[in-house]
This record gives structure tokens, sequence and C-alpha cells, in this order.
């Protein structure tokens, strides 16, 4: 017998919830159009859904006029772009997640106090963007990027004993780790935040993850190619030896070799909506699949408040 099993917890995220929420108020208060900085979450589904709505989606600020309503995504945006914003007197919403929010704040405490700065993190990441562009530009201190273990392992750092660290929240656990460690090696006095910048949601769904592998023959990850943490997770379930994909349309389920997988893992990443995981659990479903079982996991209960005007 051919069977689905899906991962929990699966999908959004409370800071994805909250940015989708704000751009929605906006268009119920305001009327579209909405103009939104970046793609408010990674996922293709959720901004066609918001674009069909009135949604403008944006690059820069330039594009936006004097009158727009602007949303900045979950992902953060740097100084210079809230800076450009309140000199434009633009009315903007904040969708930045919470958690983002929290290593900003980590990161200009740390610049205050004259130290340098290692991030580890994705060049050209939206959220690295972001992260970097909060760094003061009067600040004693240098912020140096760190992607992968090469480059914890080669790079030089001008305050050595002045040192600190922080971290993109939509990493693999595991891959931070391993370039923590050699960084700690390296800088023994470095600092890192009183409590991890891996996100509570990004963890929770690695987990789940590392369980669907053990119970699958192959997993399909519901996400789009530009999202952080589902990429991690297709990732993390090839290394836990599970073939793994990441779909964002359920007709691209056809083109798998599904010869000889009777157990199907799916799970998803924070910013894909439930309702296309059940698009794909219908698609398996006509391919002879059948849902055994919701495997058990952690139940999130986290919660953030939207803006005070869009309550």
């Amino acid at each position: 017998m051919k069977v689905i099993k899906l991962a929990n917890p699966r999908g959004f995220c409370a800071g994805v919830d909250r940015a989708i929420d704000i751009v929605s108020k906006a268009l119920e208060i305001h009327g579209p159009p909405i103009y939104v900085r970046h793609e408010v979450v990674h996922n293709r589904k959720v901004v066609e859904d918001l674009k069909s709505r009135g949604a403008k989606f944006v690059d820069e600020l330039s594009e936006i006029p004097d009158d727009g309503i602007t949303i900045f995504s979950a992902h953060g945006i740097s100084d210079q772009v809230e800076k450009e914003a309140k000199l434009r007197n633009l009315k903007f919403f904040d969708a930045t997640c919470p958690l983002v929010s929290k290593v900003h704040k980590e990161v200009i405490r740390f610049a205050q106090t004259g130290k340098d700065i290692i991030m580890i993190g994705h060049k050209n990441h939206p959220e690295v963007e972001g992260t970097l562009g909060r760094f003061p530009g009067d600040s004693k201190g240098n912020m140096y990027l760190v992607e992968n273990l090469l480059q914890a392992e080669n790079i030089e750092i001008n305050q050595p004993n002045n040192l600190c660290l922080v971290t993109q929240t939509t990493l693999s656990v595991s891959d931070t780790e391993e370039i923590v460690l050699k960084l700690k090696e390296r800088f023994p006095l470095i600092l890192e935040p009183k409590s991890e910048d891996i996100c509570y949601a990004t963890q929770n769904r690695q987990d789940a993850v590392k369980q669907l592998a053990l119970e699958s023959d192959l997993i399909i990850v519901v996400g789009s190619e530009n999202s952080s943490n589902s990429n991690r997770l297709r990732e993390l379930a090839e290394n836990c030896g599970v073939e793994s994909f990441l779909i964002d349309d359920p007709e691209k389920i056809s083109s798998l070799n599904l010869d000889n997988i009777n157990v199907m893992g799916i799970t998803a990443g924070a910013s894909a909506p439930e309702e296309l995981v059940q698009q794909m659990v219908q698609k398996c479903n006509l391919l002879g699949y059948k849902v055994s079982e919701e495997i058990s996991g952690l139940q999130e209960e986290v919660y953030f408040k939207l803006p005070a005007e869009l309550r």
C-alpha cells in the first residue's frame, strides 16, 4: 500500500502569518494598490494571491509614488531604506519578523560598544542584506559575513579579542553549529547572543523532517526555490539519506520517479500555505497514495501582534 506521511509542524510560522496579515489588513483598510518592497514572504503562491488582490511588489522605494501605502517584507530592511522612507514621508508598515528584528537589535547593541561582528548567513539574501545594513556607519568596529566553513577557517578579523556573532534566522541548525565551532576554535573570546538566533520555527521544522526521514522513502518539501528555510529542509532530508525535492507546483510531482516509493513524506517551509500542502496531497492521491498519518510534533502557539494601526 502506498501512503503519505505529513510532518508536524510544517508550513506557516508566526512571522509569516503576521506579514501576510499586515498586507491583507492594509488592503482592507486603505484599498489597493498597496506597495510591498520585495516579496513579503518567499512563496510564489502567496505572492500571486496578494497581487490578485491589489498588492504591487517592487524592488526599490523609488518605484513607489509619494502617496503610496508601503510595506516592508518579513525579511527586514537596512537602516538606509527606513531612513529613505521617512525622508519621503511614506506611510509604511513594517512586516519584519520580530525574530529578525531581534538580530537587528543585537547588531546595533554590539556595534555601539565598538565590537567587530561576524554574521553567518547567505550573501544577497534579503534578511542578510537588511541585517548587514543595520550596522552603524559610525561604529569603531567592523561587520563581516561568513557563508560557509571554508570562510570561517580563513577569515581575518581586525579585533579577534573584541568579537561577537549573529546568524541569519533561517539557516540549518547543523550547518550553523559547524561554522560556530570553527569560529570559537579560532576566536575563543567570541561572544554569542543570550538566545540563539535560529528561529523556533526553523528548528521545529528541521526536527520534524529528521523524524519524517526515518519513516519515508522520498520527501517532498512544499516551498519555492527562493525560500531559504525550505531549501534547508530539502538539504536536511538529503543529509538524512532520503531523496528529497523542493516543489511549489503540484503538477511537478508527476515528473518524479516514484517507482519503489511506498511511503511519501510531505512537509512545508515556513512560508508555504497549508492550502498548497493539501493540493500536493490531492495530487499524490491521484497517483495512488493515501494519507496514513500526520506525524505527531510540537504544537506551536507563538503569535506576533499586528502594528497598532492595523489591529
